[in-house]
């Protein structure tokens, strides 16, 4: 988890339902869907919700177009310099220095992400100064849970190695099963989960005890509480690649 969605992608799938019902859903009831593990995608989360709220399903490919009016507030294909969207809302949870000391530590890193690419390339490439790291990114592989994505990125970033351990890091529940399933199509590689609840959560004690009991019970390893804290985690932890 590398920036706070909260104002952006929540936002948009908040906006996007009041669009079609009237009604906007509060993050406890996003966080409820989202727990699920069935809902990663936020499109396909939008919908679900309008239809749970009693509404007629909206045809996805113009609500995509409504979500992303809210969300790039421009062409995503286009000059991110002319977006004025929810995008420019995302504080940034690490800095490139993060990326130097994995590095350092000899840890091969990359990202497995459900956002578009247009989304995620501007926060790895502009926002972050990285230069075009590994990435599988939405349409680049099926979405999560499935572990398709995770898996090619290992291989890729193995490179004819065996890895010694494969950390995936996540904030929702979908993300720890995707370590779930990838053990079970690769059961040769040692994955491990690390569960990072989200800013509005870690923030929230009313709700973040039960947020992390919902990550454990999906199976993960462990629960950070940030994805800097990873840092320490791997100093305390045998050579790592």
């Amino acid at each position: 988890m590398i920036r706070d969605v909260a104002g952006s992608y929540r936002r948009a799938l908040q906006d996007t339902v009041a669009h079609y019902c009237g009604w906007r859903p509060d993050a406890q009831i996003i966080d409820a869907l989202k727990s699920e593990g069935l809902w990663n995608n936020d499109w396909d989360a939008s919908i679900e919700l309008i239809r749970r709220h009693g509404n007629a399903a909206p045809e996805r490919d113009a609500l995509i177009r409504i979500f992303s009016g809210f969300y790039f507030g421009g062409d995503p294909d286009g000059n991110s310099a002319q977006w004025d969207g929810f995008i420019r809302d995302e504080p940034l949870l690490v800095d490139a220095a993060f990326f130097t000391q994995l590095t350092e530590r000899c840890c091969r890193w990359g990202f497995v992400s459900g956002a578009e690419p247009p989304s995620a390339r501007f926060v790895l490439n502009q926002r972050l100064g990285l230069k075009d790291p590994p990435l599988i990114a939405m349409g680049d592989a099926p979405d999560k849970p499935d572990p398709t994505g995770l898996i090619c990125l290992t291989d890729q970033l193995s490179a004819g190695d065996h890895p010694e351990t494969v950390f995936y890091i996540g904030d929702t529940v979908a993300d720890v099963q995707t370590v779930l399933n990838a053990r079970t199509e690769r059961a040769d590689v040692p994955w491990r989960s690390l569960a990072v609840p989200p800013p509005h959560v870690l923030n929230n004690p009313e709700v973040r005890p039960a947020y992390e009991a919902r990550l454990r019970e999906a199976g993960a390893d462990q629960i950070l509480s940030s994805t800097m804290a990873v840092l320490a985690m791997l100093r305390s932890h045998p050579s790592t690649p």
